[in-house]
This record gives C-alpha cells, sequence and structure tokens, in this order.
C-alpha cells in the first residue's frame, strides 16, 4: 500500500477523526480558559484523572454517561481548585498548571492502586459502541469517518460548534472574551472578572477530563497509566495553531490525529521496514511544531493572557 492509497483509504480518515477526537473535547477547553486570560498546564493531569475517574465509575457498575459525567465533575474539581490559586490569589499560572498535573497523576495513580491492589491487567469495560448514521455512514471515504463513529466523537464535534456560537454569538462569551484582552473594561461595566475566569477554567477543566475519559469510554475498553501519553501538551499547542479560534484549532486537531493515524500506516510498508520505527513515532510532533512555528506568527494572542487583574489596580 503505497501513501496514496492510505490517504483515500476510509479506514485511514476513521482513524484520524477517533484520534482527534479526545483532542477536541481538551482543545476547547484549553481554548476557553486561556479566552478568559488564564493558561491552564494542568491539562495533562486532568486528561489522566477524567481517563481514570470515567473508567472506574463504569467499572463501579454506573451507565457510561453517568461516567462521562462523573469525569467531567472530577475535572472541574482540579480546575476549581486552578482557579481559585490563580485568579483570587493571583499565583504563577505555570507553577499551579503544573504542581496540578503532578497532583492529579499522582492521585489518580494512588487511587488506582488503592482501588484495585492485586490487579496486574486494567480490567475491561463495556465502551461506547459505534453508532453509525443511517444513509449518511454509507457515502464512500467520508461516511464511515464521520458518521459511523461513538457518540463522543459526535459530541466533540457539537462541542465546537457549540462554543463558537458561545465565544462568538452570545453575551456571555464576548464578556469571557473580554476578560481575557481587556478586563478593566469588563469590570467598569460591574461584571466581575474573577467569576468570569473562574468560571471558564472550571468548564474549560471540565472538558479536559471528558478528552481524558474518551480514552478509556470509547476508544480503549480500559485504564492504562499511559495512555494519555502527552496530549495535553499537544492540546496547548493546538490552541495557539488555531489562534484561539474553535475552528481553526479543530483543523489543527484532525491535522495531528493525521499525521498520528498515517505513521502507524506507513511503519507497515515497504519503506517502514528500512527506517527506525523512532522515526516514525517522532513524525507527528516533528509535523506539528512546524505547522505551530508556521501558524503562530500570525496568531494574537489575548492581550490580558496570564495578566493577573484585581479591581481598583491599574
Amino acid at each position: 500500500m503505497d501513501l496514496i492509497d492510505i490517504l483515500l483509504s476510509a479506514s485511514f480518515w476513521t482513524a484520524t477523526i477517533r484520534i482527534a477526537s479526545p483532542l477536541i473535547f481538551a482543545t476547547m477547553g484549553e481554548l476557553i480558559c486561556e479566552r478568559a486570560g488564564v493558561l491552564n498546564l494542568g491539562i495533562e493531569g486532568i486528561m489522566v484523572a477524567g481517563a481514570f475517574a470515567g473508567w472506574m465509575a463504569v467499572y463501579s457498575g454506573t451507565g457510561l454517561w453517568t461516567g462521562v459525567a462523573i469525569a467531567m465533575l472530577v475535572g472541574m474539581a482540579f480546575g476549581l481548585l486552578h482557579s481559585l490559586l490563580t485568579v483570587p490569589f493571583g499565583l504563577s499560572q505555570h507553577v499551579v498548571g503544573l504542581g496540578l498535573t503532578l497532583l492529579a497523576t499522582s492521585l489518580t495513580y494512588f487511587s488506582y492502586r488503592l482501588a484495585l491492589p492485586q490487579v496486574t491487567s486494567p480490567p475491561k469495560i463495556e465502551a461506547f459502541e459505534v453508532l453509525p448514521i443511517p444513509v449518511l455512514s454509507d457515502i464512500p471515504i467520508i461516511g464511515p469517518a464521520l458518521f459511523a463513529q461513538t457518540p463522543l466523537t459526535y459530541l466533540a464535534f457539537a462541542l465546537v460548534l457549540a462554543v463558537s456560537i458561545t465565544l462568538y454569538r452570545t453575551p456571555l462569551g464576548l464578556a469571557l472574551r473580554a476578560a481575557g484582552e481587556n478586563p478593566a473594561a469588563v469590570a467598569a461595566q460591574g461584571l466581575s472578572v474573577t467569576a468570569l475566569r473562574m468560571g471558564a477554567v472550571i468548564v474549560g477543566s471540565g472538558l479536559m477530563a471528558v478528552g481524558g475519559a474518551f480514552l478509556t469510554m470509547s476508544a480503549f475498553d480500559s485504564f492504562f497509566f499511559e495512555m494519555v501519553n502527552g496530549r495535553g501538551w499537544i492540546c496547548i499547542a493546538l490552541v495557539v495553531f488555531g489562534a484561539w479560534k474553535p475552528g481553526k484549532a479543530l483543523m489543527g486537531a484532525v491535522l495531528f490525529a493525521a499525521f498520528d493515524a498515517l505513521q502507524i500506516r506507513i511503519q507497515q510498508t515497504p519503506i517502514g521496514a528500512n527506517i527506525p520505527y523512532q522515526v516514525f513515532l517522532m513524525m507527528p510532533y516533528f509535523l506539528s511544531i512546524v505547522a505551530l512555528v508556521a501558524m503562530s506568527r500570525r496568531a494574537e494572542v489575548p492581550a490580558a493572557l496570564m495578566v493577573p487583574f484585581n479591581k481598583g489596580e491599574r
């Protein structure tokens, strides 16, 4: 199978959309945080916690959607901690975010060992099944890729639309964007910058956790420690790649996922047999860095990103 055959195959694009789905959730969550002026570097740990919380809830007997809700609540709890430390207290967003990643990851590992002390291989759950959309899923190539996915994938794409409408078509979105651009103007209108920023971080963190839950409840059917594998850091880069716009960030997530799906398939070609596999593992990240450099030169960073705000101070 050559490169053209790979790019024209339905399985390639189906895998691309599946790989992109958790990135979409987490990227939208990070984008909401940063639009409000807060950089959330706790994303990696929150995704790990969400992956475990959702899986553990289902393994304990709850329904799949209940597991998603529990994962989101766990993410929101970490978001509340992050927002309390960074918004009203004004602590370093870099330090708090990295500390939160370490805290969430360590608590997850501890909870796993505490709940399943004798387990040597991760138990499996009944994950979300593929839900084909009649007629649309029969379209060649595009049909299986876009319309024969699990419900969480459909939810991820709906989320992009919801975030776009909220940010650009509602008073709440205007206030949220203003909190990340000119918080003094928001305060002058009688709105609470603290409440807007804290709310954005809490909701954004919940979405990050759902991205982690996708891995255990839709992509796989079990939890293992390295499953997030740097996806959180990639999502931070995707926000920059997308110039803090939901539509462009979606394109970035799909592009990275395509690189990832492509490297797996190239390894199985005659070319891949003669090249160390580490080169292919590196390829999606390298190409993403190249694309990020090209796009970020034209990106307009929210003016008040990472800038603490105290009412009454200039």
